[in-house]
């Protein structure tokens, strides 16, 4: 009865949250609608996160594990860092940032050291851990070099907040079709349809990312 209950929550958030990330994904950025529908999706993101890791607790389930991980870190360091814009200067991050990142780091060994398992006994399936994992171990990178102030883009938080409010989405658009693979019409190999969000959405974040201005720091 709590799985199914947890799961029942987990669902909800994670449809309102797909919801409102396809709306942001599509409109005019930056306005008073474009923030209504973030929070749907931060608050719809981090509810369905947080289920994912209960639910891989009940039932151990990698998938689960990695669907909370990235979930809960890429929106909530999407959030977190437009509070963060005066790292450059004397700003420092506070314990929830850097909880954050070393639950992504945690997360992204585990992933690298069940792919490369996996690899070794020739499961091909262990290159999506060690492609998610070694994504997330760059983004723990990233913020501790921000964290430490060592950043030569004065928009860095925009950028960040992008990037990771984007993966965010791609991690639940990527959940959504796998669980839903035995629906469509034509079977999708799995290593495909996992990486698929990824190859599709990531050119689009890169985009988005041009089109912010540069402000070199003076140091």
């Amino acid at each position: 009865m709590i799985f199914k209950a947890i799961l029942a929550l987990h669902i909800l958030a994670g449809a309102t949250g797909l919801i409102a990330g396809t709306i942001n994904m599509v409109r005019k950025k930056g306005d008073k609608l474009h923030v209504l529908f973030g929070k749907a999706f931060l608050y719809g993101m981090l509810t369905a996160g947080c289920c994912s890791f209960a639910l891989a607790v009940i039932h151990p389930s990698l998938f689960l594990f990695m669907v909370g991980v990235f979930t809960i870190y890429l929106v909530g360091t999407g959030e977190r860092y437009l509070f963060l814009k005066q790292l450059h200067l004397t700003q420092k991050p506070l314990v929830i940032d850097w909880a954050l990142t070393i639950f992504m780091a945690i997360g992204g060994l585990t992933l690298i050291g069940a792919g490369i398992h996996g690899l070794i006994n020739g499961n091909t399936f262990g290159l999506v851990y060690v492609v998610f994992g070694g994504s997330g171990l760059k983004n723990v990178y990233d913020d501790v070099q921000n964290y430490q102030g060592k950043i030569t883009n004065k928009n860095y938080w925009l950028l960040v907040h992008i990037g990771r409010m984007s993966g965010g989405y791609i991690a639940a658009f990527t959940a959504f079709l796998v669980t839903n693979s035995d629906k469509f019409p034509v079977a999708i190999q799995g290593t495909i349809l996992w990486l698929l969000p990824t190859i599709i959405f990531v050119p689009l974040i890169v985009y988005w990312s041009k089109k912010v201005k540069i402000i070199p720091v003076v140091k």
